[in-house]
């Protein structure tokens, strides 16, 4: 693994656990939404 691949994976992380840490459920909802959307939509694009 590259180290930008590294490095984009740990800032994606962290914002989960700051979403998390936050403990605003509307947040937390949005976030899993959007993480969904994403590979939904990214699968979709790569097959």
């Amino acid at each position: 693994m590259k180290l930008t691949s590294i490095l984009y994976r740990v800032a994606r992380l962290s914002r989960d656990a700051e979403v998390i840490a936050s403990g605003d459920p509307k947040k937390m909802a949005r976030r899993g939404k959007n993480k969904l959307l994403g590979r939904t939509v990214a699968r979709r694009l790569f097959k």
